[in-house]
């Protein structure tokens, strides 16, 4: 599980180019909702070692954001090839967020 938000940022091309499967992370170090996901997160991240983790503070004039349509946090968009496969806002159980991924790569 990644810790950080991205810094900078990768740019929309930047991520639609990028092989292989992919979670995105939208969210900021001070929502409360993304804070609670933190816990759920690392648990089912901890099942798929080789799934790249990318987390992106978002907010007001933020393009990548924008460029997903993302309106509440946290937002997990997994992503296969460049391709959106799945969306989760506001995840509140394990079973939602392996779900997500079980359609992304299968079960971990």
């Amino acid at each position: 599980m990644n810790d950080l938000y991205a810094r900078p940022e990768p740019s929309r091309s930047e991520i639609d180019a990028m092989p292989g499967n992919l979670l995105i992370e939208f969210g900021t170090p001070w929502c409360g909702h993304c804070i609670a996901a933190q816990p759920l997160l690392a648990s089912v991240l901890a099942g798929y070692p080789d799934l790249r983790h990318i987390r992106i503070e978002d907010g007001p004039g933020r393009a990548l954001g924008r460029s997903f349509r993302v309106k509440l946090w946290p937002t997990l968009v997994l992503m296969a090839h460049g391709q959106e496969v799945a969306r989760l806002v506001r995840p509140a159980s394990l079973q939602d967020i392996r779900a997500a991924i079980g359609r992304l790569i299968g079960p971990g």
